[in-house]
């Protein structure tokens, strides 16, 4: 895997998928302001190169459409992306190969992690530049400040690198950054992330946590980084598994980590167990401002930088946003490791405007009667980033599930409120969500939209209305001659609603 962040800004380039910006912007709020306004719109990436207060240009948009964030993985289609899935659930879950075809379809598997492994780099493009002691500030960086009344200035994207101090096992998570002063900034992690429990262990040992924070990664790896999927597997093994071949490692300076080494940025330090601070409120993905939170703080004592270097940045809100597209394109790596989890579910889809895991649709062959309930709690346990899904909705195989049209027609025509909707009270639930009357508990609805069959239901289903399949052929060959040929069918039938429909 040889591409880093430069080659990903020049792929975009050379497609049409990108516009430098040369007048003078101010990182706050005005730079989130213009991304915003092309986020909506589905418009091209961009990099401005004249920043008020900083001498490197901002990267921002790159991953704001689901095509950039299928190249991002090197994939053309969406549909591409299901296929890395089934090779993630073969590694999550082997089994014993009952054909040849199988054995030589697992051996490709084990070849690939073999050529995804890590390398080291010894002159690292990261340390082109290092800056210590009373040189550093982290104010050079041109964090941006998206909304009015966030608390400060934010990292968004960067990898916040730890290490278990027991196993020296490495977890790279993607968690916000706030800066607190031109050396120290708060790291916003939940309880249950990997950073949080190394914090944890190095407290119970009295030692310090080292960290660093790679920033202006190949978007390939943010991703790697963001796919919470319980294998036991590495991030870096992960972006090699992404990409094809392994990434290469650098060595930090002042902490024992690794890092990528076509890192744009490096930040070194250390957190002591024990020292906060209040962070937020920041706008966060529900399109609301989250709460004030002590929060662990990063005192950095080294900077290491590239040549002339770039500055990639996000930010969260009310969809659409990257973070959107970013999940949108994981949902397809998801669906193979989930059928291997709930057999039954034939797909299924976080749809965006639900904030990519508020409500999913699921499609299943339904066979048996009470097997959509079954399938919904199935769906809550099967992976963990399922465990904040307010709303599970199940239809039939035939419902596509991209499709709202279809959905809301299935839930408006096989629902029974009394019948096939259940709630489970007082579940653990996002402390982000504000309709909770508990933070951090809530209410979960399951959705039973499938058609009904006996004893479900002590009465005959009506028949589906459908085209005489010889009038709609013929229709078909003479669409042009009834003068009609310059609307494309295709088209009015799929793509209304913005999704990929395969």
């Amino acid at each position: 895997m040889a591409r880093d962040l430069r080659g990903f800004i020049q792929l975009l380039e050379k497609r049409g998928q990108l516009r430098r910006i040369k007048a003078l912007v101010d990182p706050d709020l005005e730079i989130a302001e213009i991304a915003q306004r092309l986020l909506q719109c589905g418009g091209p990436g961009l990099v401005f190169e004249n920043v008020k207060g900083s001498p490197y240009p901002v990267a921002v948009n790159l991953l704001g459409t689901i095509e950039r964030a299928c190249w991002a993985m090197n994939m053309e289609q969406p549909q591409e992306l299901e296929a890395l899935g089934q090779k993630l659930a073969l590694l999550q879950q082997p089994k014993p190969p009952k054909k040849i075809s199988q054995a030589i379809d697992f051996g490709k598997v084990l070849f690939d992690v073999l050529k995804a492994k890590p390398s080291r780099d010894l002159l690292p493009p990261c340390q082109q530049v290092v800056i210590q002691g009373k040189d550093l500030d982290l104010n050079q960086i041109p964090m941006i400040r998206p909304y009015p009344g966030d608390a400060g200035k934010i990292i968004t994207l960067g990898l916040v690198i730890t290490k278990d101090c027991e196993t020296g096992t490495p977890n790279v998570g993607v968690y916000r950054l706030q800066l607190q002063s031109p050396t120290t900034m708060t790291v916003h992690w939940l309880s249950v992330r990997g950073g949080a429990r190394h914090l944890r262990k190095a407290a119970e040992r009295g030692q310090k946590l080292e960290v660093a924070i790679a920033l202006g990664v190949d978007p390939l790896v943010i991703l790697a980084a963001a796919t919470p999927i319980p294998v036991d597997l590495s991030e870096w093994l992960f972006a090699g598994l992404y990409g094809g071949g392994g990434i290469n490692l650098a060595k930090c300076k002042t902490v024992d980590l690794e890092v990528p080494a076509d890192s744009e940025f490096v930040l070194e330090g250390t957190i002591t167990p024990g020292e906060m601070l209040p962070d937020g409120p920041f706008g966060d993905h529900m399109g609301y401002y989250g709460g004030v939170e002590d929060s662990p703080l990063i005192r950095f004592h080294c900077l290491t930088h590239r040549k002339n270097p770039i500055y990639l940045t996000t930010f969260s809100g009310r969809p659409p946003k990257e973070e959107a597209m970013m999940a949108l394109v994981l949902n397809r790596i998801y669906t193979p490791i989930l059928r291997q989890q709930v057999s039954e579910i034939v797909d299924f889809f976080l749809p965006m405007e639900a904030l990519s895991y508020k409500a999913a649709i699921i499609s299943i062959d339904k066979a048996y009667p009470g097997q959509a309930r079954r399938a919904a709690l199935a769906f809550w346990s099967a992976l963990p980033q399922f465990t904040y899904t307010k709303f599970v909705i199940v239809v039939d195989r035939s419902i596509n599930i991209r499709d709202p049209r279809q959905v809301v027609w299935a839930i408006s025509s096989k629902v029974d409120p009394v019948r096939d909707v259940f709630i489970l009270p007082e579940t653990p639930f996002d402390t982000l969500d504000f309709a909770s009357e508990k933070i951090g508990l809530g209410g979960r609805m399951g959705i039973d939209a499938t058609t009904k069959i006996p004893p479900e239901t002590d009465h005959a289903w009506g028949d589906a209305l459908e085209s005489d399949p010889d009038v709609a052929a013929m229709v078909g060959r003479r669409w042009a001659e009834y003068g009609l040929g310059d609307i494309d069918l295709a088209m009015v039938d799929s793509n209304c609603f913005g999704y990929e429909i395969p």
